[in-house]
């Protein structure tokens, strides 16, 4: 077996994996990468007809399933009766914001809004100034983010109000920014109609052990904290945003 047929049967078989525990959203995106390097086996010269054949059969396969998914989602959309959970353990790894809601994030959002109390002390402000950046870099249309977070002291006020002028000054985007004394929800609403609901709000990253640890800028490898991370979709939250 090829190095790139063990690369493709590794990614598909989290695909599956994702499948099999209802992640749907992540399953496609993984069935997606998977089946790209299986059609570069498939398309390599050197590749024997007999292992071509066989190769084939499982790309139509995944291919199939992958179509399927992606009308069960489309379903489940249109119904607003779409419900992901990701269930996110003590200690474990390959969290980061990207991986978690990044594919939600596209050209078709303009505003997002995020409610969360525990934007208030330096290392949670930098977890969304994290956010904002990831925002940036693949919602090309972005025109406004709105935080609704607790008041704290006059550092935080600092640095948000840091963020909201290089957002304005950079980007053209518009960072709106209300305090609540009573704000408890933690939920992020793209007006692409997905809404993702993190129990501990973007606060889910463990610290570094030192100033040198992995995982101290690429959260990937950064630990967390248990929490529940739920996702749904909200045919109607495009227009309420209007």
């Amino acid at each position: 077996m090829s190095q790139e047929t063990q690369i493709a049967a590794s990614i598909l078989k989290r695909a599956v994996e994702l499948d099999m525990k209802k992640r749907f959203t992540e399953a496609i995106i993984c069935y997606q990468e998977g089946l790209q390097v299986l059609l570069t086996v498939v398309q390599n010269n050197s590749t024997s007809n007999e292992d071509k054949h066989k190769l084939r059969n499982k790309f139509e396969e995944y291919l199939s399933r992958v179509e399927k998914l992606k009308d069960q989602v489309e379903l489940e959309k249109s119904e607003n009766s779409f419900h992901e959970q990701i269930i996110i353990e003590e200690n474990s790894c390959n969290h980061s914001y990207q991986s978690i809601f990044g594919r939600f994030l596209n050209q078709f959002v303009t505003e997002i809004e995020i409610d969360d109390p525990y934007i208030r002390i330096h290392h949670q402000c930098q977890n969304f100034l994290r956010f904002c950046e990831l925002s940036v870099k693949f919602c090309e249309n972005l025109k406004c983010i709105s935080l609704t977070t607790i008041e704290n002291n006059v550092e935080q006020k600092k640095s948000l109000k840091l963020m909201q002028d290089e957002l304005l000054s950079r980007f053209k985007i518009n960072l709106i920014i209300n305090y609540s004394t009573t704000l408890h929800d933690r939920e992020i609403r793209l007006n692409n109609g997905w809404v993702i609901k993190i129990g501990r709000g973007l606060d889910y990253f463990k610290g570094p052990d030192t100033k040198f640890s992995l995982g101290t800028h690429d959260l990937d490898l950064r630990k967390c904290h248990e929490t529940t991370v739920d996702i749904f979709h909200k045919k109607d939250l495009l227009r309420s945003y209007r």
